[in-house]
């Protein structure tokens, strides 16, 4: 395999506060060394400058027709790697080495002249990426046709909505035929349709061999089209391997992934929300994912779910049942799992501590957060009920196998659907 970038040893050290370069006009640039060079406290010793290394000392390899998840969270350092890799930023330390033409889209309309009509940035983008006039003339088409702003195509991109700037913005990157292709986040803007488009245009360009490097939140996507996953953390790479593999550790193995993390270990004994009439049978409920490993993060929508309630019989009892139901912050229930629903219930009578697995094979909610009670029925008779027990963080995955997750709705729907062949008309 060919290796098209090369990273050894990157490292971006950013300066805060008063004693930050910053970067302005030539004008700026040629006063500055005229200029006090740092502010000084009373004594007349100049304050030390605070900085933020975004990166630390990254070294990878891409492969010609990689397709790259970057994930991390906010300030794990991934835009600033995207922007030292299409050479909009320097290193503070560290080299790279990319071989191929990179055509980017880091922030909606980078590059974009606000003055100038979407057709006149379209051959000013081009040229930007190296292309030669007859080159954007053979895709000008075919770039207007994907961002679908024909009516505008000569309207000042000042005018363009955020939905505009990022489908035009997408739609040159894309068809300039770049060899290396830089997106992030672009996602994050328009409808599920021009998602879909552009899901389907970089596994288009990874079928040509192309290398696609994709900065997303949108773990969906990530899964569908990408075969390698890097996942950042403060600066750092914490994993490399196969995207499926960089998710779950995203979501279940990295520490600090969330500003709290929670025990899979909920207390039902002592909980505050139970409902004041009843007596404590609830003892505990316990949450483990796909792998039954404790559930301390988000689960993946679409995933397998595994709620282990505890809980006594203080008299010897035959029929008894727990339940676990989900509803949204809003209070709206989405849907019970409840013991007496099991068609192989086994009904004997027991007394003591008992324990109740309830196995969700597919959680079907949207991406949110739900709250999650627990209950206790003897005798068909309700007698414990603990209210938002414990609050539950669904994230995307690729439900459906386009990339693409609604975000309305409660629940996902499994659906297929097929095109008939076209009829014929008949003449009557």
């Amino acid at each position: 395999m060919e290796t098209v970038i090369e990273i050894r040893n990157i490292a971006k050290r950013y300066h805060l506060g008063e004693g930050a370069r910053m970067y302005g006009s030539f004008r700026e640039v040629l006063s500055r060394p005229f200029r006090r060079s740092a502010p000084k406290n009373a004594d007349g010793v100049r304050k030390p400058v605070d900085s933020f290394w975004a990166l630390k000392d990254v070294s990878l390899d891409v492969q010609k027709g990689d397709t790259i998840g970057v994930i991390g969270s906010n300030g794990a350092g991934k835009s600033t790697l995207l922007k030292i890799i299409s050479r909009i930023t320097d290193p503070s330390s560290g080299h790279i080495k990319v071989r191929g033409r990179i055509g980017s889209l880091l922030e909606v309309g980078t590059g974009f002249h606000p003055e100038l009509t979407g057709r006149e940035n379209i051959y000013l983008n081009g040229a930007i990426l190296g292309m030669r006039k007859t080159e954007i003339d053979a895709n000008f088409d075919a770039i207007t046709g994907f961002a679908g702003i024909g009516a505008f195509l000569d309207t000042p991109v000042k005018r363009y909505s955020s939905g505009m700037y990022v489908r035009l913005a997408f739609s040159i990157a894309a068809h300039l035929d770049p060899e290396i292709l830089i997106v992030d986040e672009v996602l994050a803007v328009g409808d599920v349709a021009f998602q879909k488009k552009c899901l389907g245009k970089m596994a288009e360009a990874c079928s040509r061999a192309r290398t696609v490097l994709f900065v997303s939140h949108n773990l969906a996507a990530v899964e569908n089209i990408c075969n390698r996953g890097i996942v950042l953390h403060r600066g750092e790479v914490a994993f490399d391997g196969k995207s499926k593999d960089a998710i779950n550790f995203y979501l279940h193995d990295l520490e600090d992934n969330s500003a709290v993390r929670q025990s899979h270990i909920v207390d039902l004994s002592n909980s505050p929300n139970r409902v004041p009439k009843y007596h404590p049978h609830l003892k505990r409920l316990e949450l483990f994912d796909e792998n039954d490993r404790p559930l301390r993060g988000d689960v993946p929508t679409g995933s397998r779910l595994k709620a282990v309630v505890y809980f006594n019989l203080e008299t010897p009892c035959k029929t008894f049942d727990a339940s676990v139901a989900f509803d949204t912050l809003g209070g709206q229930r989405i849907c019970t799992a409840h013991s007496a629903y099991e068609p192989d219930r086994i009904h004997e009578e027991r007394t003591g501590e008992q324990v109740f697995v309830c196995e969700i094979p597919s959680l079907p909610l949207v991406p949110g957060e739900y709250k999650i009670h627990v209950g206790l029925d003897i005798s068909s008779d309700e007698v414990d009920w603990v209210e938002d027990a414990t609050r539950l963080t669904v994230t995307r995955s690729d439900f459906y196998g386009t990339g693409v997750v609604p975000t309305k709705g409660v629940f996902l729907m499994p659906n297929r659907w097929e095109l008939e062949p076209a009829r014929e008309e008949v003449a009557i």
